[in-house]
């Protein structure tokens, strides 16, 4: 096969037994509680200073936080209009690490429109915050901004109303697929040598006197209870930080709020346009994303104080939502067009405002106890600063003097060769029989790992198949998400390795059954557990949708506990 491919370590379901048993066999260096980016990353970062490193996850990779963003990387504008200089360029330069370096493969520019409703005055005052923005992040990775009158803004955004802008500002941010990133990190950690284990829930810490000396788990898949020794634990636990402080007594320096952002999705034939749209409303910001044959259109921000595992989107969110998008748009959208909802939760410092569009973005590092460092805060764009100095805080503990944090120049799995890849992808497409479009998917989801789904095709034809009620999707991709990318359930193909779960109509129920059969044989899935999958799954999308017509937050939370998880522990 033509090009650079290249190999990693599989995240695969023997893996994560070996990574169990070794976490359990002799002290590590350093513990990682949570699964999500900043999780993950402080794994790779803690693991490529020479560290014996384990991360425990609940449930699944990104299954919380890190799977619900806007799928942007970037500097956040608004935050200039907050004059906090520091964070904005600090994000910039993380989204330039990320487009240019860490994650080609994964993260891509995307252009915006920022509408102007004011001739001269705002004009003014937004084109010097972008100029400023711009300045900020350097000629790095994405075109610098222009400003456009209405008739070129209309040009690149026909779906516009005419009344709703005199002119705009374009400029370009970062995207990226929240979900496989951080699953991309965590298999990057595995392979310069972490121990990584999901379905693994923390139930309590281990202590020597005062001093936190690990934790004890649960094997959610097994029942197994663990003990896993470390010198060193961080909590990266995100929005379950609190829970997490009240196993050390309730003695903690950090104080998280939860706020709850919800996206839709419509198909990218509902609107016609170029480029996305930010634009303010009363509450937060108003975002229409360009997402692959989607839309994505976000978010809404407000505070939740219910399910944390599991938040709900309600009809009045959705209503929010579409009222706003409506606004701006020359053709109304309905609920009829949504084919997609996913909400999220942001893990914000709490701080003298009632209001979560206030709360700090800005990260935290502590250490409540002996033994234990906590990380909460920020946003998905800088995580790698935040896994950083985590580990900072833990090195200084040790005897022998750890290295500096060199995960600035580590790619993540996939993005070596990608480049050269991607320039020979008419080659690919003509040696593996697949077609050019096909290819340019895979290579934006896998980067230069594309051979080991080439190999598959090779031995297996019949993989080479679109998924039969998913088609943006080959079958390869299904069932290599169970053979090396982690993925344990039926849950995690269809909502986080892939995005059937907001990307078809059906919100992928249609072929869950399809994927369950054909990841039966890696999982080692008898009869029974593939039916228990497919119910799982579709009661899962069933309470969602119930939700999502709920009145509000209380209901729709409700309406959502109407379907366990599948985590064996969570069952009912």
């Amino acid at each position: 096969m033509s090009g650079p491919t290249t190999r990693a370590t599989p995240l695969a379901p023997e893996s994560r037994a070996a990574a169990l048993r070794e976490m359990a066999r002799e002290p590590l260096d350093v513990l990682v509680i949570g699964g999500g980016v900043v999780g993950a990353g402080a794994a790779l970062d803690a693991a490529t200073r020479g560290l014996r490193v384990g991360l425990v996850e609940a449930r699944d990779y990104a299954s919380g936080t890190s799977s619900r963003s806007s799928k942007l990387v970037h500097g956040g504008l608004r935050y200039l209009e907050q004059l906090d200089f520091g964070l904005v360029r600090e994000a910039l330069r993380e989204r330039s690490l990320i487009l240019n370096r860490l994650a080609p493969h994964l993260a891509r520019p995307v252009p915006f429109l920022y509408p102007l409703q004011h001739r001269v005055w705002e004009r003014f005052y937004v084109g010097s915050g972008v100029l400023l923005y711009d300045t900020m992040g350097g000629r790095h990775g994405v075109p610098t901004h222009r400003h456009l009158t209405r008739r070129q803004a209309l040009r690149e955004f026909p779906s516009l109303r005419k009344d709703a802008l005199v002119g705009a500002i374009k400029y370009y941010d970062g995207q990226v697929d929240d979900a496989r990133h951080t699953m991309m990190l965590a298999r990057t950690a595995a392979h310069y040598g972490a121990w990584c284990a999901t379905s693994t829930r923390v139930t309590g810490f281990l202590r020597e006197g005062d001093r936190v000396s690990g934790a004890r788990v649960l094997d959610l898949e097994t029942g197994e209870r663990l003990e896993i020794r470390a010198r060193q634990t961080i909590n990266a636990a995100g929005v379950w930080t609190d829970e997490i402080q009240e196993m050390v007594g309730g003695r903690g320096q950090i104080n998280v709020r939860a706020s709850k952002g919800v996206h839709i999705v419509v198909p990218r034939d509902r609107i016609h346009a170029e480029s996305g749209i930010i634009a303010r409303t009363e509450k937060s910001v108003l975002f229409i994303i360009p997402w692959g044959e989607s839309w994505l259109i976000g978010t809404t921000d407000t505070d939740w104080a219910l399910d944390l595992a599991h938040p709900a989107a309600s009809r009045s969110d959705v209503d929010y939502l579409l009222e706003h998008a409506n606004r701006l748009l020359k053709t109304p959208l309905t609920h009829e067009d949504v084919v997609g909802v996913y909400a999220g939760l942001r893990p914000l410092l709490s701080g003298e405002s009632d209001d979560t569009s206030q709360l700090s973005r800005e990260h935290a590092v502590v250490s409540p106890v002996a033994g234990l460092v906590m990380v909460a805060g920020g946003k998905y764009t800088t995580y790698r600063v935040m896994a950083k100095d985590a580990v900072d805080a833990v090195s200084h503990s040790f005897s022998r003097k750890v290295p500096a944090s060199c995960t600035e120049t580590i790619p993540l799995v996939g993005a070596e060769g990608y480049t050269a890849l991607w320039n020979q992808r008419e080659q690919l497409a003509a040696e593996s029989g697949l077609h050019p479009g096909r290819v340019e998917h895979l290579l934006g989801r896998y980067g230069s790992l594309v051979g080991e789904l080439l190999a598959l095709l090779e031995e297996r034809p019949d993989l080479a198949e679109p998924l039969a009620d998913a088609p943006l999707y080959l079958r390869v991709e299904a069932y290599y998400a169970a053979l090396a990318e982690g993925a344990l359930h039926l849950d995690d193909i269809l909502t986080r390795r892939t995005r059937i779960s907001i990307d078809t109509p059906d919100r992928g129920v249609a072929t869950a059954e399809e994927i369950a059969a054909l990841v039966a044989p890696v999982l080692g899935w008898d009869d029974g557990q593939v039916k228990d999958e497919v119910e799982h799954y579709r009661a899962r999308v069933a309470a969602e949708l119930d939700s999502q017509q709920q009145p509000d937050d209380r209901t729709a939370d409700a309406a959502r506990l109407g379907a366990p998880d599948v985590r064996t522990a969570d069952r009912g």
